[in-house]
């Protein structure tokens, strides 16, 4: 009924605004799977002069952060204005169901009487009256490659979003490189002899197939650089360039391995150019120093809110984010970065990001970061190269950490660590992880107060954030079991009405499975017994971390092969198959996968196929024993066995 009554609004809203205030138009220029390699970012190897060219014209953020690294959960961000970790919107390519009171900032234009269109990619993770968002649900008055703002009534403000896919992951393929060829430079920009691996990727190891990639990728850049050129001509050519904010970022960070799909900043930290005209430059800025840069915090979750004042018009409170542009402009100490599933591999993460530290919590440590994902696989001969390198033992300890289980924690100082490579937690081996804990949070020695690492500051804002009661983190809650707790109603008004004490024992069993040892089997087993589900969870992911000295917990996981709810039922029996007892949890999992929602065989998939990777059980048993049909993207797991060994 509410967007009904919205709807209603908008039809009117042309006539209101000729009586109203003079206002900006809004253009968004946005590229796909790019980090800031540009040269007006410093990159020397980069060769990008219309973006430098605006970047003379306007300003740089060099704390641009994506939320997300992924496109899906990143835009699902944007569109909405509130973290998609809010909303249950966390795991890529999904359809969840939002409240009625989502405000989407097409809207929130179109009612104040602008002109919104979409070119092209809308990639929304919410299902609106029973199916995945599209481009009209969002409040668009067009979409597609020919939604345009010439389109508009003469004198409409605009706001318009054009997209480019020329950097994406996808575009270094043989087909797509070569498809295009009468567009590729008639010279690399750099060479596959030349990529300096060492400086840009010092986590990849030296192979003929990963130079070539970062080389194609130069040439990716360069592509996209000369799109967004052409959209900029064509702003000026239409004489609407004298009243339009031109913002230009990419969606996520990337785009080859270890930078889409992670946390750290070569998988979330973007590019953004803006540039005022000089009507509209009374609203840019004063923090930017002589060389054109902001040095804010801003992520995603901000972009509609700052939009929304810069335009004069009125932040919805549902909204998340903060301005960081015009009237009442807000600086943030941290941006919250989150991603959950991607595609058929679930990894739940979180981090805390400031201007100098990256604090990430592994809620998934017994998962690499490097896990078998069939689609950049299949797109990235970089991603195959590495893991043959891998497992051909020709990566130092920096390159094999990808193909290996994480640590519960991780922190960098970024001042010095620009690409997150020198972890607080493995610097010092002999330390080990609990030393190393127990130094970084230390706020006092002898009763002196010591110097802070920001470590215990951003351990305590990730956990205000979980528990934050207006906005609590829906990805604690996994993806199967949330479907059926929310019922016919949403994630995000479920775990709201959990009462406050309960959701605090949920985040705390939570962030203790992320770090457990042997030593926390006593605590693990009165939550293994919990009245709820998603302490239970916790509890058994905590043991299926722990591994084999988990033993004196095989009783109560034993019970839990019964559990009411499945994904209790999935973990369990994935920590039982590391102590012995596959003969018991296989046919658990294999049930799981017959008889589950589509995200709980695919969770129960996912098990099957560990515990054949980590040779518990052998890998030939494990493809005997799953169905020859699987749900969703179950499929890609299957396939993953076969092809990724």
């Amino acid at each position: 009924m509410m967007r009904l009554t919205l709807f209603a609004i908008l039809a009117s809203s042309w006539t209101l605004l000729a009586a109203g205030p003079d206002r900006p138009n809004i253009l968004w220029i946005t590229s796909e799977d790019n980090s800031p390699y540009l040269g007006c970012y410093g990159d020397p190897h980069a060769k990008t002069p219309n973006l430098d060219r605006l970047a003379g014209q306007g300003m740089r953020y060099i704390h641009a952060y994506s939320s997300a690294p992924v496109c899906s959960v990143a835009r699902s961000t944007l569109i909405t204005g509130m973290n998609a970790s809010t909303l249950g919107l966390h795991n890529h390519r999904s359809s969840v169901r939002v409240p009625d009171s989502v405000v989407y900032y097409p809207q929130v234009f179109r009612q104040a009487g602008y002109y919104c269109t979409n070119n092209s990619k809308t990639d929304y993770n919410m299902s609106i009256n029973g199916k995945r968002a599209g481009w009209k649900d969002v409040g668009w008055h067009a979409n597609g490659n020919k939604a345009h703002y010439r389109n508009r009534k003469k004198g409409q403000p605009f706001f318009a979003v054009f997209n480019t896919t020329l950097s994406h992951e996808g575009q270094t393929t043989d087909k797509a490189y070569h498809g295009r060829r009468d567009r590729n430079p008639a010279q690399r920009i750099v060479p596959p002899g030349k990529v300096p691996l060492g400086v840009i990727a010092p986590y990849h190891p030296d192979t003929p197939e990963i130079r070539e990639n970062w080389s194609r990728y130069y040439d990716n850049i360069h592509l996209m650089d000369q799109w967004v050129g052409e959209r900029l001509r064509e702003l000026e050519e239409s004489g609407a360039a004298e009243n339009t904010i031109v913002f230009y970022f990419s969606d996520h960070g990337g785009a080859l391995p270890r930078g889409k799909r992670n946390i750290h900043d070569t998988g979330t930290r973007v590019p953004l150019i803006i540039r005022f005209p000089e009507k509209w430059e009374h609203l840019a800025p004063k923090t930017k120093n002589d060389n054109g840069i902001a040095q804010q915090l801003v992520a995603f979750v901000d972009f509609p809110a700052t939009v929304v004042n810069l335009c004069g018009l009125k932040i919805p409170d549902i909204w998340e984010g903060k301005p960081f542009l015009g009237p009442n402009a807000q600086e943030r100490d941290f941006v919250y970065l989150y991603r959950g599933r991607m595609d058929e591999r679930y990894d739940t993460v979180r981090a805390i990001r400031t201007k100098w530290q990256l604090y990430v919590r592994n809620f998934s440590p017994h998962r690499p970061l490097g896990q078998a994902y069939t689609y950049p696989f299949r797109v990235l001969a970089s991603m195959g190269s590495w893991y043959e390198a891998f497992k051909a033992g020709k990566c130092n300890e920096l390159q094999s950490r990808y193909w290996k289980p994480k640590g519960g924690i991780e922190f960098y100082q970024t001042a010095y660590d620009r690409l997150q490579v020198l972890d607080a937690f493995r610097r010092d081996p002999k330390k080990g992880f609990e030393a190393t804990l127990k130094m970084l949070r230390r706020r006092e020695q002898d009763g002196v107060p010591v110097s802070s690492s920001g470590f215990a500051e951003a351990e305590a804002a990730l956990m205000a954030k979980l528990l934050d009661p207006a906005a609590r983190d829906t990805g604690l809650v996994p993806e199967g079991l949330g479907v059926r707790l929310a019922a016919e109603g949403t994630l995000y008004d479920y775990v709201k009405s959990i009462p406050a004490e309960e959701w605090k024992k949920v985040c705390s069993a939570a962030m203790a499975a992320s770090i457990a040892i042997s030593r926390d089997v006593p605590r693990l087993l009165p939550d293994l017994n919990s009245g709820s589900p998603l302490v239970r969870y916790w509890a058994a992911t905590g043991a299926l971390i722990i591994g084999k000295e988990a033993a004196p917990l095989k009783a109560a996981l034993l019970g839990l092969l019964e559990d009411s709810a499945f994904d209790v039922c999935v973990v369990a029996a994935e920590a039982l198959g590391i102590l012995g007892a596959s003969e018991k949890s296989l046919p658990v999992l294999v049930k799981v996968v017959n008889e589950g929602n589509v995200y709980e065989s695919l969770a129960a998939l996912n098990a099957l196929e560990a515990l054949g990777r980590a040779g518990v059980v052998p890998m030939k048993r494990i493809r005997s024993i799953i169905p020859q049909k699987v749900k969703g993207e179950g499929a890609r797991v299957v396939e993953a066995m076969e092809k990724i060994r």
